[in-house]
């Protein structure tokens, strides 16, 4: 029987002392669960942030991982990684872990009920962090922008503003200070209110109006926190930002700065090469 995995990168943590639960060896690679770690891992529903990367250690001894991954394992005894989870977040005789992908096959030294040290790639971390919370400060300001466009109700944002977020994101990709996140311009979207052809006219001064507002929320050097509803990797996280307008907050399961001090700016492009598909590209540039 197992327990969720505790988790402590809500809080930033990078090191981390834990116990070796469970070592899974499969054909392509071997998952490393443990009772506690400081990795954020991937998220197989919604893969924006990557993993991170870092070690594991027994004294001197020391591998590699390459990414952490959400894994499961149920009462009775299946056991299943990323996107092989064949149950939703919450199903009943199932629990929810963090595996640690390694770089080739497990050593003779890393065994189940080993005392380890685990330590994450601090400066991927901090790069992840900062794409993060610029992602979210960019479609904020996208929905800001595009907030006179609807004609219908659309929902709000954690800013009140109409949620064009939320209506028509279809991808988010995020990387190390900066992400890609892809926008649908379709049917569906002119029937649920939103004007695309003023839009696509209006490109230019909409995407100038954001990068405005960015560079005044940047100014602004606003705090940047996680709250957490537990300590476990299943429960729900959120991130707030004490934004000039009001405080956003987002539910998130992802890893962000301390405070948008951390920043000399961050900006966006608008691609609408595809009248179909907006494609929105965010940059920010550390301190």
């Amino acid at each position: 029987m197992y327990t969720p995995t505790i988790v402590s990168f809500a809080q930033g943590a990078l090191v981390g002392e834990a116990v070796v639960t469970r070592i899974e060896r499969g054909q392509d690679t071997t998952v490393v669960v443990v009772d506690q770690t400081p990795f954020h891992p991937v998220d197989h529903t919604w893969p924006d942030q990557p993993g991170d990367r870092g070690a594991i250690a027994v004294g001197s001894e020391m591998v590699r991982v390459s990414q952490a991954v959400m894994a499961a394992a149920s009462d009775d005894g299946a056991f299943a990684v990323g996107s092989d989870i064949p149950v939703k977040r919450g199903a009943d005789r199932w629990t929810w872990l963090v595996g640690h992908e390694l770089d080739g096959e497990a050593p003779d030294w890393l065994v189940e009920g080993a005392s380890v040290r685990l330590s994450v790639d601090q400066e991927r971390r901090h790069g992840l962090s900062r794409g993060h919370t610029a992602c979210h400060l960019a479609s904020l300001a996208l929905d800001a922008a595009l907030a006179d466009l609807w004609r219908k109700d659309a929902g709000e944002d954690a800013l009140g503003n109409p949620n064009f977020e939320a209506r028509a994101n279809q991808s988010s990709r995020i990387h190390e200070d900066g992400a890609v996140d892809e926008y649908r311009l379709g049917k569906s979207l002119r029937k649920a209110g939103f004007d695309t052809e003023t839009f696509a006219a209006t490109r230019a001064v909409r995407e100038q109006q954001m990068n405005e507002r960015l560079a005044q929320w940047v100014s602004a050097a606003s705090a940047s926190r996680i709250e957490t509803d537990g300590p476990a990797i299943s429960d729900r996280r959120r991130w707030h930002c004490d934004l000039p307008e009001r405080e956003a907050v987002i539910l998130c399961g992802g890893t962000h700065v301390d405070s948008l001090a951390e920043f000399a700016s961050i900006t966006v492009s608008l691609d609408l090469s595809d009248p179909q598909l907006l494609v929105m590209t965010t940059t920010a540039t550390p301190l």
